[in-house]
């Protein structure tokens, strides 16, 4: 019976744990990240809450210590994603039927699962399986999945509040409905909030749903499933499936049901995504929502009157916490010349003092790029700089060494050519370009910011002039949808920096917002009439 009205508190973002030195979640960190690293785990497929094991195994080692084996997961072939969508649409009609409050319930005892019994396992395998340090993992796999869960629950019981006006001798109503079909969640390495969120809360809006996360995740998505099993996920839900993009994209994008896809990764794999889906779009039941945050060339443009050590601190952290491997990282960076060789000599000392080296070593800043395939990439764009005609020069970092594990030393490149390749293309690395411009051009050079990149996921201005502030504001206002003044480009908070960008960078719909769950509901109205009228006439066919 549900014959109340049920209300969700706002709430408010989980607190981030220091890990200080003699604190007692450092200490229960380090012992988690031991007793993972002790042991190798063997890792199922979830469909229809059964541990599926194809016993096709693919190792999982720690990018920062190639050496060591973490385990294996069990690759997913065709038969899988078929069995994974036929139980996901076999538990529709209950999940999609189950009353609100009781959804909710589930997705509030995962956030209260994970803020505690959870916490140090989930950010230990985002730590192993990922190459974050602890703060890294922290802010990510603990606190902002946590807020995920818990602010999409309040987020979606205010969409249910929201009904129509009702005149005297009507009713009016909007009801909320799942999409009818199942939808894909297709999730990404660098963040483990990003691989809980997505499938989560389209599975909170009614639907069902098929994950695909990537490879390079899967250690640390084992421990989401989890916490969402423990929690009350009723089998089905949300099914746990580890093919190849092109098998998954075949299948799932040819099926009748398909009813949406809810991505985060590269542009090019999400291009390729649409098209397939609009070449198939006779053969759906509904036309599909497509969602998707993908790439971003992030800049950072600093005005002749900026504060010189905040520029430097957001450059050194924006550039390079978690090797640059964030969609948001400061890749690109422009400074006036009336203030560029104090930033340089400040950044360089400040990069010269960042450790890096494994997890396990908490004083270490910088740790591993994600995979091989990352590392030849970004390591051949810095072999062409040093290489190169003169154009850019590095200033400091520059090696790499895949002995241990896939290290690339936080590198600051200095340019004179403003459409340097490494000034528009996406390395996913720690690696900063900078351009120094002359300070009374600074206008002009914001149509230069404009136009280097497709993307417009995030950028950053400092100034300490208002008029400067708001003429850049206005002026780049279509060149990232996370904008940051006097910040970094990074770090946006569920709740507080909707996340999201336009352009190249995918569809703007703002994950861990109300603007995202919109995405995921298919709204049904309902008129109601107490006294329906008898007669077809109206009083302007009287005659006079």
């Amino acid at each position: 019976m549900n014959n109340a009205y049920f209300d969700f508190k706002e709430p408010k973002n989980e607190p981030v744990k220091s890990y200080a030195p003699g604190s007692p979640e450092r200490k229960a960190l380090q012992e988690a990240l031991a007793e993972m690293k002790s042991q190798q785990v063997d890792i199922p497929m979830y469909i229809d809450g059964q541990e599926v094991r194809s016993g096709n195994k693919k190792e999982i080692r720690p990018p920062h210590e190639t050496g060591h084996l973490l385990g294996h997961f069990h690759a997913s072939d065709e038969e899988h994603v078929c069995d994974a969508i036929d139980a996901a649409l076999a538990a529709r009609e209950s999940w999609a039927n189950m009353n609100w409050e009781h959804r909710a319930a589930i997705f509030m005892k995962a956030a209260e699962l994970l803020a505690t019994k959870y916490r140090y396992k989930m950010n230990a395998a985002t730590m192993l399986g990922q190459s974050k340090n602890a703060f890294q993992a922290e802010i990510d796999s603990a606190c902002e999945l946590v807020d995920f869960f818990r602010f999409n629950v309040y987020f979606l019981s205010q969409i249910y509040k929201q009904q129509p006006i009702s005149p005297e001798g009507f009713n009016n109503r909007m009801e909320y409905r799942p999409l009818e079909g199942f939808v894909l969640a297709v999730t990404p390495f660098n963040f483990t909030a990003i691989g809980g969120n997505l499938p989560a809360c389209m599975a909170m809006c009614g639907n069902v749903v098929v994950w695909k996360p990537a490879n390079t995740q899967v250690y640390s998505a084992k421990v989401i499933m989890d916490i969402l099993i423990e929690a009350g996920l009723p089998a089905g839900v949300i099914n746990l499936v580890y093919p190849s993009g092109p098998v998954v994209g075949e299948i799932c994008f040819s099926h009748p049901y398909f009813a949406g896809v809810h991505f985060t990764g590269s542009t090019g794999v999400f291009q390729t995504m649409w098209k397939s889906i609009g070449a198939n779009i006779d053969r759906f039941k509904s036309y599909p929502r497509i969602v998707g945050e993908t790439g971003g060339k992030d800049f950072v443009f600093a005005h002749p009157s900026s504060n010189v050590d905040a520029v430097v601190t957001a450059l050194a952290r924006g550039a390079f916490e978690y090797q640059g491997q964030k969609c948001s990282a400061a890749s690109r960076a422009y400074l006036p010349s009336n203030i560029s060789q104090e930033i340089l000599d400040k950044l360089v000392a400040e990069v010269g003092t960042m450790k890096m080296g494994p997890v396990d070593d908490f004083t270490n800043f910088v740790n591993a790029v994600i995979d091989e395939k990352s590392f030849n990439n970004i390591a051949g764009y810095l072999d062409n700089v040093k290489n190169g005609n003169g154009d850019a020069k590095i200033l400091c970092g520059g090696n790499y060494d895949s002995s241990k594990g896939w290290y690339i030393e936080p590198t600051v490149i200095l340019t004179t050519d403003p459409s340097y390749v490494t000034m528009c293309e996406e390395l996913f690395g720690p690696v900063l370009t900078i351009y120094v411009y002359e300070a009374d051009n600074w206008k002009e050079e914001l149509e230069i910011v404009d136009s280097t990149s497709p993307y417009a996921l995030t950028g950053a201005i400092f100034s300490q002039d208002r008029y400067a502030i708001e003429y850049m504001t206005k002026k780049l206002v279509n060149c990232a949808g996370n904008f940051y003044i006097n910040d970094k480009p990074s770090g946006a908070v569920v709740g507080q920096q909707p996340f999201g960008g336009a352009r190249a960078s995918g569809t703007n719909d703002k994950a861990g917002s109300i603007l995202n769950l919109y995405r995921w509901l298919s709204a049904r109205t309902i008129k109601e009439t107490h006294v329906p009228v008898t007669n077809y006439r109206y009083p302007f066919h009287q005659p006079d």
